[in-house]
Formats: C-alpha cells, structure tokens, sequence
C-alpha cells in the first residue's frame, strides 16, 4: 500500500526555521521530521511512499539522491578517485517525489498524485506531525466500514479541523476549529479508497474544506480514535517539545532499533 506523504506547505507558523529549509525537512535528533514519519510507517510494513513537494522542493530530493551519504560513513579515496559507502542504510523504501506546485491547497497535491497511486487504497498524512497510533489497526478499520476516507481523530486543543462523530464513529460534520472548541480534530494518518479523487478538483481544492465536510454529509468520513500519543510541530516550541522527547530517550513515535 502506497503511502502519500503531504511535504509542499510554506510552514508560515514556524517561520524560524521554514524561511531555510520546507518544514517537513526541519531536524528532531538531527534528521528531518519527514523521515521520522516515514521509519514509523515502515515498521508497520509500509515503505512505498509518494512526497507531494512544493517549497524549497529541490532540498528534499538532494537529501534522498545522497541518502547514502547521510545515513552511511563513507571513504573517499581522493587518489584513486573512489568512493567506499560503509554500514550501508536498510531501509526498503520506494520513494517517488513529486513536484506539487509551490501554492496548489493539500487537495489538489493529493488530485496531481492520482496516478502514482493508482486505483487502490492508501494511506495520506502530513509532513510535519508524528504519533504512535496503531496503523495496522487504522487499515483493518477503514477496510471493515467500506466506506471512503478513515481520519485518525485525537482529543487535544490545538487550531484544526473540527469533526462531530456519532456513536457508530462515522464523522456527522467538518469544520474549521474556534478558539473555544473542545471536540475532536483531524490527526491526520488517514486512509482512502480511490473515490476520493471524485471529490478533489483542481490546485485550489483544500482537502480539509469541501471534500471532507461533502464526505461527513454523505456519510462517507469515519473516524478512528487514537487517545494516545499526537503531536503536530506547527510552531518553534512544539519542535523543542519533540526535541526533548527525542533527548530524553522516551520518544513515543521512536518504535524502531537504533539511534537512527
């Protein structure tokens, strides 16, 4: 199953670190949040992912072309002019990066990658938050309801989407999220079937807008609630919180053997 990964954002609220680098390639531990989401996958078994990029594209695709040289130590013989790559890195990733557009809204990302991803299910988040919600169980749930889009939903005060869920745990409504609201958000780690193009439109489409609130009206967006560990890096404090997370050795998200 395809993994699609949403990496094109301007990252406006961490503007810190975003006015040099896409958010998504901002360091926790010394590697980019983006490639911590993408270890956590790949230890449920999901290692083929499409990156929708857009801003500052180039730095994403620099870091995978010399992933070997990132993640490895390398010789350089300078007077035979050779390279020897040791403890090279074991990750069974397909990674396909695709340019986005620099301005095109998250749906439209998503409508341009249509045909990387085929006519099949898969899985959609965004590059800038980590979790340690249960993937496996969030697939087995979204194929049992058959229903269109699966939105994993958290309990926590932060500004996103705001979702109204019946007792069934099929999402009734979407809204943007106020100041006062105490209900659930979207969390992202979601899953599709491929009837999910139907609704995206063009670059301007935001996914969050009118194709989940016509998915909840249409009964068609159910929720799976993860109560345990979310946490998005939308501002400079939330990346230092992840960072002592990291440091402390108690990262919740760090499911995987080593330090990388």
């Amino acid at each position: 199953m395809k993994v699609v990964i949403l990496a094109g954002g301007l990252g406006t609220r961490i503007s810190e670190e975003s006015h040099l680098r896409p958010k998504p390639m901002i360091d926790i531990g010394g590697m980019p949040i983006l490639w911590h989401i993408m270890k956590y996958y790949s230890e449920f078994g999901y290692n083929d992912f499409i990156i929708c990029l857009g801003y500052k594209q180039h730095m994403v695709k620099e870091f995978f072309a010399d992933y070997f040289l990132y993640m490895s130590d390398v010789t350089f013989d300078i007077q035979n002019n050779q390279m020897i790559v040791h403890n090279k890195p074991k990750d069974p990733w397909k990674v396909t990066l695709i340019d986005t557009g620099l301005h095109t809204m998250t749906g439209g990302r998503v409508k341009r990658v249509q045909k990387y991803i085929g006519d099949e299910p898969f899985m959609l988040t965004y590059g800038d938050g980590v979790s340690n919600v249960d993937l496996k169980a969030l697939e087995a749930f979204h194929r049992s309801h058959g229903r269109t889009a699966t939105i994993t939903t958290v309990n926590l005060a932060q500004l996103k989407g705001v979702l109204d869920v019946s007792e069934d745990n099929r999402i009734t409504s979407f809204r943007e999220k106020q100041e006062d609201d105490g209900s659930l958000i979207n969390g992202g780690f979601m899953m599709f079937n491929p009837e999910i193009f139907r609704y995206l439109k063009d670059d301007t489409t935001v996914l969050e807008k009118e194709p989940l609130a016509t998915l909840a009206e249409e009964g068609q967006l159910m929720s799976f609630y993860h109560e345990g560990f979310w946490q998005c890096m939308d501002t400079q404090r939330e990346r230092e919180k992840l960072q002592k997370l990291w440091d402390s050795g108690e990262a919740p998200w760090k499911i995987w053997q080593g330090e990388k």
